[in-house]
């Protein structure tokens, strides 16, 4: 099988359509249907059902699509290996990063790896850093920039041995709230004062989130979050106009919102990098976290 219809497969099941899996691999949907139905030919089968402008994995394809997976990332490792071997920093560095991470750390990272490795093909993905925690423990990506788990006690995600974790930054979160908030009034707070009035906060499996709940069980104090979303972004959005108070990290704090002086033990989110243990590190990916290293001295 040809690994150039394997991805084209591949790219269709998990983009659900061809003309989305075209645009991915930078193909016109022609080209990609014509490698499908050679691929089709050689296994004398239907791989997907079109159902509308959808497209459906049929069980070849499925029992394909389990193999196909395995096919490609062994390929890649091989290549990977062989280009390790000559001590080349070229090819495809794959990397998972959450939308706070991979918008205001990462820029001067990936534009100076950029100038310094022009071979090197930087695949990027956002993820929330919960799921890039799946996807490198799946080996679909070489490295991921996240919220890294380890933090103070029972808070802490459980450590996993499979992960080689690379602390590279430090989030302070603070407390805050709209100018106009009937909290951004009070000189001082307490935790309890807090309580009267709606959170917007990240997913309660999120590491934030988990640590302002610690807080708040610490003092026996009920945590009222009345919206959920997983990025920083929307959640000072809705901060911004009133509807909550909430925490942001430094680098999001601007006149838009205010902070609240609330009396707490400080919080403080690690950021970072991970990949798994058991997939060997490329000389890209070495570079790629060297250079976080460099760019941040103080870890």
């Amino acid at each position: 099988m040809d690994t150039q219809h394997l991805h084209a497969f591949v790219a269709i099941a998990e983009q659900g359509s061809f003309s989305a899996a075209a645009e991915k691999l930078h193909l016109t949907q022609p080209a990609i249907s014509k490698r499908i139905a050679l691929l089709e030919d050689q296994l004398g089968t239907r791989l997907f059902d079109r159902v509308g402008r959808q497209v459906i994995l049929t069980l070849a394809g499925k029992i394909l699509l389990n193999k196909a997976q395995l096919i490609l990332t062994e390929v890649a490792a091989t290549q990977r290996a062989i280009a390790d071997l000559r001590g080349e920093i070229q090819g495809q560095l794959s990397i998972a990063t959450s939308h706070h991470v991979g918008l205001h750390y990462l820029p001067p990272v990936l534009r100076e790896f950029s100038s310094l490795y022009p071979q090197v093909k930087l695949d990027l993905h956002f993820l929330d850093s919960e799921q890039a925690y799946n996807e490198i423990l799946q080996g679909k990506y070489d490295l991921a920039t996240i919220t890294l788990s380890h933090g103070q006690g029972t808070l802490s995600l459980e450590q996993d041995s499979r992960f080689q974790s690379y602390s590279i930054w430090h989030d302070q979160l603070h407390f805050v709230a709209a100018p106009e908030h009937p909290l951004a009034t009070q000189p001082h707070l307490q935790l309890a004062d807090l309580t009267q009035h709606q959170a917007i906060l990240p997913d309660l499996n999120t590491y934030t989130t988990k640590l302002v709940k610690h807080l708040f069980d610490q003092e026996n104090l009920p945590l009222n979050i009345n919206m959920v979303t997983n990025h920083l972004e929307s959640i000072k959005m809705m901060l911004s106009i009133g509807l909550g108070w909430g925490v942001l990290p430094n680098r999001l704090i601007d006149h838009q919102v205010q902070r609240l002086n609330v009396k707490h033990q400080p919080l403080i989110r690690p950021l970072g990098a991970i990949h798994h243990k058991q997939r060997s590190l490329s000389n890209n990916a070495k570079a790629f976290i060297e250079l976080m290293q460099r760019q941040n001295p103080s870890t």
